[in-house]
């Protein structure tokens, strides 16, 4: 039996990280981006190839949180279908938050290309699979709705979800051939290099003391020294801290928690997710896996909620993929983790413009792949001036979340909560 590392598998499949020294000195650029995440990078990356002169300050290195360490599914939409989004935000904002989230994963695919990034980028659809009848209607309305928006997405039943699957644990899903998957460590890294080859500027070990209104600018100071730029985007997410007033307590930051087997003998890989879509699980609480591209099933999904101290902590993860695929007894476990992503109460990103020059963009609720790639192009285009409009949301203020700091017990209250409701079919 494999002795089991409490650490990613990611930077040990990813490429070597780009040299992002810490900052030292002071420099004035037109945009200064803080966090080195999706967001943040493709904000960098497309505001340079715009000509922006762009200094990110990253507290750690590009990719470590949430970037580096997801399940690496690359899926269309929200958490809400389309007609909800539209009704919730109205015909305008909604209809075109609807088609940029439709659209995300085939603009990261795109520009996965174009940069020839070396990701492990796979355009092999998700699937979302439904294990209780009740589940089943939601799978038609998704079908339905996006159908209307000329989106062909196919409904299977539980013999076209076996056949996709390997397990017969589900009773219908859908595929959509949009989605598909990522290495998310080696992405992160690669639009790291993508970004300083375009010209944009990317400090480590960075992280910013302070954010300071200074004339029309504002000043970011780090231990080394200062940047001073017009524009500000924070792109922090799930790490986000005390920098911008009230930004830390608008946002949950529930860990996700994944589990890595050992590279899957023939005969079960042809088993499992032989055609190598990506799943996740229609319900409250739920799982979410893929084979990568070394044959590993990857499987993720709620845990304990701080970092993980031994691989008891989630062992509820690697106990369910048997449940899945009983041959996937006597399999080792190599690698198990987890990282903090931005949870918002309503499931929906958020946009904010707190002060003159200052964009923050946060809270994908566990779509950050796609849409935060999206978004950080939408931004770059909005800060150049090219488009005042280009992100589809309004600025909202920051809300304050009440009781944010027993979101701990409120989360796993959450999840037992919706544990219950998944098993009474509700």
């Amino acid at each position: 039996m494999t002795a089991v590392t409490l650490s990613s598998i990611y930077p040990h499949t990813a490429p070597a990280a780009p040299a992002t020294p810490p900052w030292a000195g002071y420099a004035t650029c037109d945009l200064i981006v803080i966090g080195a995440g999706y967001t943040g990078l493709s904000t960098a990356l497309h505001a340079a190839e715009r000509g922006l002169q762009v200094i990110v300050l990253e507290a750690v290195e590009p990719g470590f949180g949430a970037a580096g360490r997801n399940g690496g599914q690359v899926n269309p939409g929200l958490k809400h279908e389309p007609d909800e989004i539209e009704a919730h935000f109205g015909t305008d904002v909604g209809t075109r938050l609807v088609a940029m989230a439709g659209e995300a994963p085939g603009f990261l695919f795109d520009l996965v290309e174009r940069h020839s990034l070396q990701c492990d980028a796979q355009r092999s659809a998700t699937l979302r699979a439904a294990y209780h009848p009740v589940s089943l209607s939601a799978l038609d309305t998704q079908v339905t709705q996006w159908a209307r928006r000329g989106v062909v997405i196919e409904r299977l039943d539980a013999a076209g979800v076996e056949r996709l699957t390997g397990t017969n644990r589900y009773v219908g899903a859908t595929r959509d051939p949009r989605g598909g998957s990522v290495n998310p460590l080696a992405y992160a890294r690669e639009l790291a290099r993508a970004a300083l080859s375009a010209g944009a500027r990317i400090a480590g070990h960075s992280p910013v003391r302070t954010l300071q209104r200074t004339g029309d600018g504002w000043r970011a100071h780090t231990a080394g020294g200062s940047v001073l730029a017009p524009q500000v985007v924070i792109a922090t997410d799930g790490y986000s801290d005390e920098l911008w007033p009230g930004l830390r307590r608008s946002v949950v930051p529930v860990y996700s928690s994944i589990v890595a087997s050992a590279p899957l003998p023939d005969a079960v890989r042809d088993r499992v997710l032989p055609q190598g879509e990506v799943v996740y699980e229609s319900g409250q609480v739920t799982t979410y896996y893929r084979v990568d591209a070394a044959g590993r099933l990857l499987i993720g999904g709620r845990g304990v909620q701080r970092a993980v101290r031994s691989a008891d902590d989630h062992r509820h993860l690697s106990d369910y993929a048997i449940r899945l695929w009983p041959a996937l007894r006597g399999i080792d476990w190599t690698h198990v983790w987890n990282g903090q992503f931005a949870l918002t109460p309503d499931f929906y990103p958020r946009y904010h413009a707190p002060a003159p020059g200052v964009h923050i963009a946060l809270g994908y609720s566990g779509r950050g792949v796609a849409l935060a790639t999206r978004f950080g192009a939408a931004l770059a285009k909005q800060v150049s001036g090219d488009d005042p409009h280009a992100l589809p949301l309004t600025p909202t203020p920051i809300p304050h979340l009440p009781m944010h700091r027993f979101w701990r017990l409120g989360v796993l209250a959450g999840v037992s909560w919706g544990r219950l409701r998944d098993r009474l079919g509700r």
